[in-house]
Parts: C-alpha cells; sequence; structure tokens
C-alpha cells in the first residue's frame, strides 16, 4: 500500500517525496512470497509482501504463466489465517492475479464458504472476487447467494453484491436482469451508499427501455431518496429523461423542472450544485428557469471550500457564452475571487467577467487584470488574453486600453504559445477594427525588436507588409523592418527584406528610399537574403510590365499546388528556355488507391486490399487514355478517393474510382478474387442509374479473367451534361461465371456457374466536380476577384451537437480546402469563420467564406459568401448547399 499521508512540515518543502517501493524487484518479492509456505505464518510479513505485488501488478509489470500460477496457489494457503488484515490482501491479490478456469476451482470452495461466513468482511469480499473470477456455470450456482446478499441488512455486504452486478451486466446481462425485484428494494434502503450503487444497477438494466427509465425517474422524484450520492444520479437520470421528451407543447412547460429547482434547496450541497448544473445545461433553457440556479451558484462564490467556488465559477463562466445577462448578478462576487489563491478560479472569474461586463467596467477590469496575470500559468493567460479579444470585438470604441494592455504583457516573460496567442488577438483587431490599426502595427513593429520566437517574426514581418501600407503615414514602419536586416538571423532578415518590398510596390514615394535599402542588403552573408534583395531590385525596377504586375508578384497568392511546383523545378534541364511557373499542372495530386503499407510479405487471401492502378492523377489519366473508347473524352478533371463497395473480409473485394470528365464520369470497378478454390472470368459490373436520370451508359469494359489474389479492373462510362455538377445514385451488381480450381495443380475446370455478387450502392455528388486546392493568402486571393462575382445568402443548417460538427459536414458537402487553419473551431465557440477554397469543373476557382452561430438550441445558422471567376459557378456553390 501506499504511505499514509500526513501534513508536511514547511521546513521539509524542498525534500524529495520518499516511496517505500523505490527500487524493488519482481524477482526479490518472488522470493519473497515463499513465506506464504512457512507453517507457522507471519500475518504482518504475508501482508508486506502481497503489498510489493499488487504494486508491481499495478505498475505494469507481467507476469509468466508459471510465476503467476506459483503466487496464487501460495497465496490460497493463507485462508487458513483467521488475520482480517491479512485476509483483506488475500482478496485482493486473488483478484488482481484474475485465474484461469483450473486455477478458480481451487478457491472456489474457500470463496463460497467466506460468503456465507458470519464475519461481514468476509462476506463482501468474497462476493466481489467471486464476481470477479466466476464464469457464467458459476454464476447460476451462486445466483441465489447474490440475490440474498443485495437485500442483506450489512450495507457492506449489500453494496458488495450490487457493484458486482454492476461489473457483471457488461459479461452476463440476462442473469443479472432477474435481480430487478432485489434491486428495487435495495434502491428503498436506509443506507446512503447501498440506495447509490441500487439506483444506478437499476438504471443501467432499464437503459435501453426509455420508458422503464422514465416512469423509474417518476416513482422516485416523488421524495423516496435520501441518499445525496443517489440524488445526485437521479438528478442526471431526470435531466437526460427532460432532453429525451422536450418541453410540453400545449403548456410550454418542461417536465421534470419542478423537481430539479427543488433539489436547489436540499440540505446537500452536491446535490445543489447537481441540480444547478443540469438547471443550466437544459436545452433552450430560459432566463426565468435559469434564475434559480444562477442565485445558489451565486452563494457559492462566496464559500469557504475552495471546491465549491471553483464548480459554481467554472458553472457560470459556461452559462456566460449563451446567458450572458443572467450571470451580470453574479459579477461583483466574482471580482472578489480575482485575488483567489486558487488561480483556477481566479482565471475562470477574469474570463466570466470579460463575458458579462458592460463598457464601463472595462477599465475597472484591465486594472485587476494586470496585477493578476504575473501570477498565473501561460495556459491560464491564453485563456485571459483570449477573452479579452472577444471583449475588444464586443465593446470597439475600448480598443485602445485593450490593445495597450494586450502591448504591455507582449513584452513580459512568457512562451511561445502564450506570446501567439497575443499577436493573433492584435492581428485580429488590427483586421477587423480599422481605427485599430495605426496604434496596433505600431505594438507588433516595437514587439519584434525583443521577440526571441523566428517565426512569430516572420509573421509579424509578412502581416506589416501587407497593412502597413494601407496606413496614412507607412514610412514609420521603415525603420523597424529594416532594422531587422541588421539585427536579427537569416530567417527574419530575409523577411525583412520581402516585407521592404512590399511597400516599395505599394507605395510610390517610398520607392526611391526602398531601393537605397535593397541594394545595402546586397553585401549581407547570407544567400537568401541577397538573392531576395537581388530578386525585388529587378523586379521594381521594372522587369514586370506594369505595376499591377509587381503587386501581383509580391501580394498575389501562389495558386500551383508546392508538390507540383517542386517537382516541375526537380524536371527542369537548364537551356535557353527559362523555366515557366505558368506551365506547372494546377491539379492536385490524387491520394493512393489504397494506403501504404508497411515494408514486408504482401498481405494475401482474406483481408487482402484490393490492388489498384498506379494511384495518381496523371498515372490514372495515362491508363484511362490506352482505353480507345475514352480517348476522345478530353482531359480528366478529377479522380476520387477509392469508395468501399463491400465490406472487410467478403467473397470478393471490390471499390470504386469516380473519373470525371467535362462531360462524361467514368468508375473505375478495383475487383480482387480472394477465394484460392475459384476463378472468375468475364467480370463486369451492372449498373443501374435509375435515380441518376441525368446520366446515360456508353460503354462498359469487363475483366476477362480473375484468378485468386490478383486483382483487375472493369470500367462503367455515362454521358452527363458538358460542365455541370451532375449528382445521383448508382446501384451495382458484380456478375461473374464461377469456375472451381483443382487445389493440387492449380487447374480450372472447363464449364463454369454464372453467379453475381450485390455491391453497396454509389453516388456521385458535388463534391466530386470541385478539385482541393489551397491558396498561400486568401484574403490577398478573395480581393483580386471580381466583387460582382460575389453570391451571398443565409441558411439555416438546423440542430447540430457542436459547432465543429456542422463546420465539417459542409466542408464535406463542398470538397473544397480549408485555408489557414480555419476548419478547427476553437473549444466552446458560439461562432466561427472558416476559409475555403477550391477550382471548380472546367478549371474555374472558386473562393467561399462560410460564417457560422449557435444560438442556446444548438441550431446553427450559416451566411454563405461566394466569389468565382465566373459567376454561374458562384449560384452553382449555392445551389450545391441549398439543396444539400
Amino acid at each position: 500500500m501506499a504511505q499514509p499521508l500526513a501534513k508536511k512540515d514547511d521546513d521539509r518543502d524542498d525534500e524529495a517525496d520518499y516511496s517505500p517501493f523505490m527500487g524493488i524487484e519482481k524477482g526479490a518479492v518472488l522470493q519473497e512470497a515463499r513465506v506464504f509456505n512457512d507453517p507457522q505464518l507471519d500475518a504482518r510479513r504475508c501482508s508486506q509482501v502481497i503489498t510489493k505485488l499488487l504494486y508491481l501488478l499495478n505498475q505494469g509489470e507481467t507476469f509468466t504463466k508459471v510465476e503467476a500460477t506459483e503466487v496464487f496457489f501460495s497465496v490460497t494457503k493463507l485462508f487458513q489465517s483467521r488475520d482480517l488484515g491479512l485476509r483483506r490482501m488475500v482478496y485482493l491479490i486473488i483478484k488482481e492475479l484474475s485465474p484461469s478456469a483450473d486455477e478458480v476451482i481451487i478457491v472456489t470452495s474457500s470463496l463460497m464458504k467466506d460468503m456465507n461466513s458470519k464475519t461481514d468482511m468476509y462476506r463482501a469480499n468474497a462476493i466481489r472476487v467471486l464476481c470477479r473470477i466466476t464464469d457464467g456455470t458459476l454464476l447460476t450456482q451462486i445466483e441465489r447467494y447474490l440475490k440474498q446478499a443485495i437485500v442483506d441488512k450489512n450495507p457492506v455486504v449489500a453494496s458488495a453484491a450490487l457493484v458486482s452486478g454492476i461489473h457483471l451486466l457488461q459479461t452476463n446481462p440476462e442473469i443479472v436482469k432477474r435481480w430487478s425485484n432485489e434491486v428495487q428494494e435495495a434502491v428503498q434502503s436506509r443506507a446512503a451508499l447501498v440506495q447509490f450503487h441500487a439506483l444506478a444497477l437499476l438504471h443501467q438494466i432499464r437503459q435501453n427501455d426509455r420508458l422503464a427509465v422514465s416512469k423509474l425517474v417518476t416513482s422516485l422524484t416523488r421524495g423516496s431518496v435520501r441518499s445525496p450520492l443517489a440524488q445526485c444520479l437521479l438528478i442526471r437520470y431526470t435531466s437526460q429523461v427532460i432532453r429525451e421528451s422536450g418541453n410540453n407543447t400545449q403548456s410550454g412547460e418542461r417536465p421534470f423542472y419542478d423537481f430539479l429547482e427543488s433539489c436547489l434547496r436540499h440540505k446537500s450541497e452536491m446535490v445543489i450544485f447537481e441540480a444547478a448544473k443540469a438547471i443550466t445545461d437544459l436545452n433552450g433553457v430560459t432566463t426565468r428557469e435559469l434564475t434559480p440556479a444562477i442565485t445558489v451558484l451565486q452563494l457559492f462564490l462566496s464559500s469557504s471550500k475552495p471546491v465549491l467556488r471553483f464548480a459554481a465559477v467554472r458553472t457560470l463562466n459556461k452559462v456566460a457564452m449563451t446567458h450572458p445577462m443572467a450571470v451580470t448578478n453574479c459579477n461583483i462576487d466574482m471580482e472578489s475571487l480575482i485575488s483567489d489563491q486558487n488561480r483556477s478560479i481566479a482565471t475562470l472569474a477574469i474570463t466570466t467577467l470579460l463575458k458579462t461586463g458592460n463598457e464601463s467596467s472595462v477599465d475597472r477590469l484591465m486594472k485587476q487584470i494586470t496585477n493578476f496575470m504575473s501570477d498565473i500559468a501561460d495556459e491560464f493567460k491564453i485563456v485571459v488574453v483570449e477573452a479579452i479579444r472577444s471583449l475588444c470585438l464586443k465593446f470597439p470604441l475600448k480598443y485602445r486600453s485593450l490593445m495597450n494592455f494586450l502591448s504591455n504583457i507582449l513584452r513580459e516573460e512568457g512562451g511561445f504559445d502564450y506570446k501567439k496567442a497575443i499577436v493573433d488577438s492584435i492581428v485580429i483587431l488590427i483586421r477587423d477594427i480599422p481605427d485599430a490599426k495605426e496604434s496596433g502595427l505600431l505594438h507588433l513593429c516595437e514587439f519584434i525588436e525583443d521577440c526571441e520566437f523566428t517565426y512569430l517574426s516572420t509573421q509579424i514581418l509578412h502581416f506589416i507588409g501587407i497593412e502597413g501600407p494601407k496606413t496614412l503615414d507607412p514610412s514609420k514602419y521603415i525603420r523597424y523592418i529594416y532594422n531587422r536586416v541588421h539585427l536579427e538571423n537569416a530567417t527574419v532578415r530575409a523577411s525583412a527584406v520581402s516585407t521592404l518590398a512590399k511597400f516599395g510596390a505599394s507605395v510610390d514615394a517610398l520607392k526611391p528610399r526602398i531601393f537605397v535599402l535593397l541594394r545595402r542588403c546586397l553585401f549581407d552573408s547570407d544567400d537568401e537574403v541577397r538573392d531576395r534583395a537581388t530578386l525585388y531590385l529587378s523586379t521594381l525596377g521594372g522587369d514586370l510590365e506594369n505595376d499591377e504586375d509587381v503587386k501581383d508578384f509580391l501580394f498575389g497568392s501562389l495558386d500551383t499546388p508546392l508538390t507540383n511546383l517542386e517537382s516541375s523545378l526537380k524536371n527542369y534541364v537548364p537551356s535557353e528556355v527559362a523555366f515557366d511557373i505558368r506551365l506547372v499542372p494546377k491539379e492536385v495530386k490524387s491520394q493512393p488507391l489504397t494506403e501504404k503499407k508497411a515494408q514486408g510479405k504482401k498481405p494475401t487471401g482474406l483481408g487482402a486490399p484490393p490492388s489498384g492502378p498506379p494511384s495518381t492523377v496523371d498515372s490514372y489519366e495515362r491508363q484511362l487514355l490506352s482505353i480507345p473508347e475514352f480517348a476522345n473524352y478530353g482531359k480528366l478533371f478529377k479522380s476520387s478517393a477509392p469508395v468501399e463497395l463491400t465490406e472487410a473480409e467478403t467473397e470478393y473485394a471490390v471499390n470504386v474510382v469516380k473519373h470525371i470528365f467535362d462531360t462524361h464520369v467514368v468508375f473505375q470497378y478495383n475487383c480482387t478474387n480472394t477465394i484460392p478454390e475459384q476463378l472468375l472470368e468475364d467480370v463486369f459490373v451492372i449498373v443501374d442509374a435509375s435515380e441518376a436520370e441525368e446520366f446515360s451508359q456508353v460503354f462498359s469494359k469487363p475483366v476477362r479473367s480473375l484468378p485468386y489474389d490478383s486483382p483487375g479492373q472493369t470500367f462503367v462510362a455515362f454521358e452527363k451534361p458538358e460542365g455541370l455538377p451532375t449528382t445521383g445514385k448508382f446501384s451495382n451488381t458484380l456478375k461473374f461465371i464461377v469456375k472451381e480450381v483443382d487445389p493440387t495443380s492449380g487447374e480450372a475446370e472447363d464449364d463454369g456457374v454464372e453467379d453475381e455478387y450485390q455491391l453497396e450502392d454509389l453516388d456521385v455528388v458535388a463534391a466530386d466536380y470541385i478539385l482541393r486546392v489551397g491558396v498561400s493568402n486568401f484574403r490577398n486571393a478573395w480581393e483580386s476577384i471580381d466583387p460582382e462575382s460575389e453570391r451571398v445568402d443565409e441558411y439555416g443548417l438546423g440542430p447540430r451537437e457542436s459547432l465543429s460538427e456542422a463546420v465539417n459536414t459542409v466542408i464535406s458537402l463542398l470538397g473544397m480546402q480549408p485555408c489557414e487553419g480555419t476548419e478547427v473551431v476553437p473549444p466552446n465557440s458560439r461562432s466561427h469563420t472558416c476559409l475555403l477554397s477550391g477550382v471548380f469543373i472546367g478549371g474555374v476557382k472558386v473562393l467561399v467564406r462560410l460564417s457560422f452561430g449557435l444560438d442556446g438550441a444548438k441550431d446553427v445558422a450559416m451566411k454563405l459568401s461566394v466569389r468565382s471567376d465566373d459567376v454561374s459557378v458562384s449560384d452553382a456553390i449555392h445551389e450545391i448547399v441549398a439543396s444539400g
């Protein structure tokens, strides 16, 4: 056993903790276990050895079969001891060793004898151990004793039987369900722990029957539950019934709400808190329903117990996200918690105040937070920074004090994540509050003078290069940027050179000064810094045709996939013809047909993945063009990832790849025969397109022979309307001739039998007509597209589990590439913006802004803004969302 907890003296605070188990080894402990065989048992020493064995087992130490058996048989000899402490340790070690079926028989008689003993401690522990190590056969023999134990007068014995029932319900549910009457009787027990365990078991027995659970809750909410622990369970079960039943449609009343409210007046603090939390978690909870819960939580804020203060402020923090006005009355109490010794409580109090405070209280809060920030860890500081950012967006007129606060803490000590959170917040405020741009950029310029993080420095310089030229006095930032060229490492110096060039391209009055500064950079010690300076001098000096070309070069997004660019550069042969980036393919390479396996023997037979042809778009296109019937379909636009049409370990493994052309769709069925005794011939897929009326089948190519574990491809082609995202569902049936194969000779029989195999349905969806192509700078790419092409509309997405689920659903529906990490929704967010980019069939670039909002009832609303090079594509995206 671990050493007992003791109060630590102040003068021992710096001493290392000592563990009595330090340095023990399994071999030595097994040697000590021989003490179990001594004729005269030493109970104290035997208990110490069992304690060491239990420690090793709980630390993950594994015993071999021989070692475990020897220990088990030695331990069984300890049943002759009458020492209560040693007997308790024996029960523990037998339970942890989990003996095999043969070994269980050895102790069964002893445990059953103890189960009927007059000593309650023996009875309770014997029940726990027997139910842990027994199988279904023995369980039926002791079932009668277990049912009697459930209603035993001794609460220790009754609880042991009920807890054992909870565990047995996972392995032998039918037997445990027969104990309902006894468990129902135990629910009425006066013993707190018995009632708690009985209620838990009774609910698990009935959990799959909603009506039975509802009846259980109805009967118990009338006041028959005395145990505070059981009352907490009942509150949780009541909340579940409320969620499943909803409000009364006629009166608008919520069932069982009166019970939850009555629990707020319970004498036990844990019950009061559980009821308050349950009320705040109700779907669509109203201010009237919240008021009594908020009142008791407010009382907890001034409790002398830290756990109550923490629980209350955490719950109020959550409520403030959806009902900030309901929490406002607690603000005075929460302000006193800012100086709480528990930093978790103080942080939650601060962030709650920032969510619920009004504009007049901002300055006072900032003064309190300033003294508070130096005492908390970085993870808490990040929470505070994010709350301040939200407050500034809520009250934009207070941007000066909030921006100054962020700037001040930016200069204090802190890790990368903390500093990045501050920088990200300042960047967001600059973008969303126009008046904050000048001061915000100056704060960032001052920060990079002392910034120790290269990544942050380069990101700040990049942002200044975009926003700085748009300010009233861009020249004030040049000094800060040029200082980086002299005082930083090569990576930051190179980024500073690029930022200077952006100022020169955007502000004509600064161009002569920028030329002078860039020429000085030609003598830098780093190759990249010199190369960038040379490139930008050439660019700004007139090598490009006009200023628009210069700005596009410096600010434009790279719409060429980096993998494609890298491949093209490697394949370029130096010659008189210069490398032309416009010739690099824009299509994203598709993923391999099957995931790469670990190097080793190729799996065969059942479970072997269906193999396919080469994996990239180029190789798919070469394969399709080698079939004459597909040669006139034009350029392949997109190939999908494989879609499985059969389940794992079936007789035949089939998946399909959808190849999208401008006027055709080709289905490539990759088939594998997993039966060694069969040969398949004339294999093809019959496709029923009755639910895809706009498609018409024009060609089918079968597989002539499909031996065991040798993959083959069969193709079916459909014609569709030109350039449109036509959708539909296709039913598939695999047809073939089966021939038996002699396992000895490997020869197939001459005669075969026609057979067919039903495959899963296949959907062609709108996302199949959009390529996932990212952009490096979404904002610049968005502004480069004609605003006249923008189409905006709002949609209701209905109730969702979370904002993240709604975002992922729309991304999946459109099949576009998330940009700048906006596919990740911060925890507990009530709103979010997601940026998507892609190329629509026909080579049309399209960009999407998705703005999501979540109300109290978890209904999600979405604003969809689309820009593209073709207005009809913008309309098509809206049609996809409206119909999806």
